[in-house]
């Protein structure tokens, strides 16, 4: 997913920067907004799971403060193994969502469907 929506952002970050006039806009202006939101929907479905592992993990960390033992401590461990990328990748996912938002306003610019300014 991190590789797709990277080449999906800059491909139109390239197409804002280097199209002429025959550009057709309203082609990339909806199918822009079906991207982003099938990215959204990504975003949404990995906040959850996130939060999920942020949750298991704090509850394994108070099961090892309670009862300090073998299992409490590679249960910890492993939720924490497990969360680390969860959250990398929903820093990803997020911040990319973020940059579409921005190519969004550029692309309704050039269509003058928001009065925004490029």
């Amino acid at each position: 997913m991190k590789k797709t929506i990277l080449a999906y952002r800059k491909k139109i970050d390239s197409l804002l920067q280097n199209s002429g006039d025959d550009t057709d806009w309203d082609a990339v202006f909806r199918h822009h907004l079906i991207k982003l939101a099938q990215f959204q929907n990504e975003r949404l479905i990995h906040l959850i799971v996130t939060a999920l592992f942020a949750l298991l993990e704090m509850l394994s960390l108070i099961l090892l403060f309670i009862e300090t033992s073998t299992f409490s401590c590679i249960l910890a461990a492993l939720f924490f193994v497990l969360l680390v990328p969860y959250v990398a990748h929903y820093y990803t996912l997020e911040n990319e969502v973020q940059k579409m938002y921005a190519q969004y306003d550029r692309i309704a610019g050039r269509l003058n469907k928001t009065g925004f300014p490029e």
